[in-house]
């Protein structure tokens, strides 16, 4: 009997010795992820500061440093964007909806299900080439904003139709039932029950999914935007610039000014991409409170 406990307590000892060094392996892991990301953060911070002026936001891209600007490749990823959401939110919502709601579980659906997870993965210079000869060439739209918003659709349509479903499949079935128990339809169901309850979900998915469609640039390079663009696009058929080609021309060129501005626009783009971040969480959060009272 002894030597049972005293072998069980050599175990214990050995288990709770792995699980510190494993503890502390991990938190390390975390802690070099996290200093080379403020290091980072920092060296942009202090190259690109000195550039965020007026000057910087109202100017056109240009062969001279001093004289080089973002305005054309900012205006142009408010374009894309916007652009972005008005064909990716009802698409991917809707295709949410119906293979949640209303499709049945036979071989059709599971094909969908499994070509939908496997677009995800599809690394997004793909999704520019097929953006290059589907919208470009075959139908003709030219290199466009127009182009490039909707290959950038196709990268993230698949991210929003499976964060969007995950939503709906996490609202309780008995709000479904309670509602037909009093007499309402199936639409009547989506509509006033479904939706509501998951919109917090379907809000974060959508806006993370345009945060990384916005940080793209293999795909808009693929469709060859222009880089040294000095006008702003005031239609869908105009051609564009973006930020982040933008930023990788600056970076490209050898002068140690041109590295400035690449910070610059890092910095200018970081920010756009953690409002949107923080839009989610307060939507999320607002939305969360009101489907709970």
């Amino acid at each position: 009997m002894r030597a049972s406990t005293t072998q069980l307590n050599h175990r214990l000892t050995y288990r709770k010795s792995i699980g510190t060094v494993s503890y502390f392996l991990f938190l390390a892991a975390v802690l070099i992820g996290i200093l080379g990301l403020l290091v980072l953060l920092a060296q942009v911070i202090v190259e690109g500061s000195p550039w965020l002026n007026g000057h910087f936001f109202s100017s056109y891209p240009s062969r001279h440093a001093e004289e080089a600007g973002l305005k054309s490749a900012l205006f142009g990823t408010l374009w894309v964007m916007g652009l972005v959401a008005l064909f990716t939110v009802p698409i991917g919502v809707g295709a949410a909806i119906y293979l949640e709601e209303y499709s049945r579980k036979n071989w059709f659906s599971t094909i969908v299900e499994i070509n939908i997870s496997n677009l995800a993965g599809v690394p997004s210079i793909v999704y520019g080439l097929l953006g290059l000869a589907l919208f470009v060439q075959w139908m003709a739209m030219g290199r466009s904003v127009l182009a490039g918003a909707l290959t950038l659709t196709l990268l993230v349509l698949p991210i929003v139709i499976m964060t969007s479903r995950e939503a709906i499949r996490a609202v309780p079935n008995a709000y479904r039932q309670a509602a037909y128990a009093l007499g309402a339809d199936q639409w009547q169901v989506v509509r006033r029950v479904v939706l509501p309850s998951s919109l917090p979900g379907i809000l974060t998915g959508t806006i993370l999914a345009m945060s990384r469609a916005i940080g793209e640039a293999a795909p808009v390079i693929a469709i060859s935007a222009l880089v040294y663009l000095t006008f702003i696009p005031t239609d869908p058929l105009d051609r564009f610039t973006v930020l982040p080609i933008q930023i990788f021309n600056w970076v490209s060129r050898p002068q140690d000014e041109f590295r400035g501005l690449a910070a610059a626009g890092i910095l200018v783009l970081l920010v756009i991409l953690l409002s949107m971040n923080a839009i989610a969480i307060v939507l999320r959060n607002k939305y969360q409170k009101r489907s709970e009272e």
